[in-house]
């Protein structure tokens, strides 16, 4: 019977800790980011580097498997261009363009780093603890919201129903993928992306 209670409660408890290091590793990232707020690239280095630390402390083994890779790249393909759509509309319709090209490489490299590793934390080990405990429509579920409320102290709640709305195509694509690395390529070529559709 205890084996049974620690199968049923070993998940919940991880994936409580795991909302809880995504919670603290954003604390630090608006603490380093200080008045610079979303456009500080260092406190965007140093989030990565600690989701990457929360990851790998909580399921090293799960955060090495992100899906068979020509399905991961195939679907996560696909999801960057529906997450783009709407960016080129308006891109394509208003006044704007892309930042200085001399400062994309670093800001590509955080981005990228930023993109992923928020993908192994919340559609990798998060979404793996969610399903063995409560299944796979709670692990959506909740991987959605916490994906929108991780963006609202960088961009404000303006864009709360946005960032749902993406966070629910993004586990669309861990659902349809089987794993997160298509939803790693997603958000990271949408990411990338947004810099020139701006």
């Amino acid at each position: 019977m205890t084996l049974v209670l620690d199968a049923v409660h070993a998940p919940r408890a991880r994936a409580v800790a795991l909302v809880a290091g995504l919670a603290g590793a954003l604390a630090v990232r608006l603490g380093v980011a200080g008045d610079a707020g979303v456009r500080s690239v260092w406190a965007g280095a140093v989030f990565a580097v600690l989701l990457l630390a929360v990851v790998v402390l909580a399921d090293r083994a799960e955060a090495l498997r992100p899906g068979p890779w020509r399905r991961q790249v195939a679907l996560g393909g696909l999801g960057a261009l529906a997450l783009c759509v709407v960016p080129l509309v308006v891109h394509l319709t208003t006044d704007g363009g892309a930042l200085p090209a001399r400062d994309f490489p670093l800001w590509a490299l955080v981005v990228s780093a930023v993109a992923v590793t928020e993908e192994m934390l919340l559609r990798g080990v998060l979404w793996t603890a969610l399903d063995r405990w409560a299944g796979e429509w709670v692990a959506l579920g909740v991987t959605t919201v916490a994906f929108g409320l991780l963006h609202v102290p960088l961009y404000g709640w303006s864009v709360l129903v946005l960032d749902l709305v993406v966070g629910l195509l993004l586990g669309g694509v861990r659902m349809v993928s089987g794993g997160w690395g298509g939803p790693a390529v997603a958000h990271t070529l949408a990411d990338l992306a947004g810099w020139w559709l701006r």
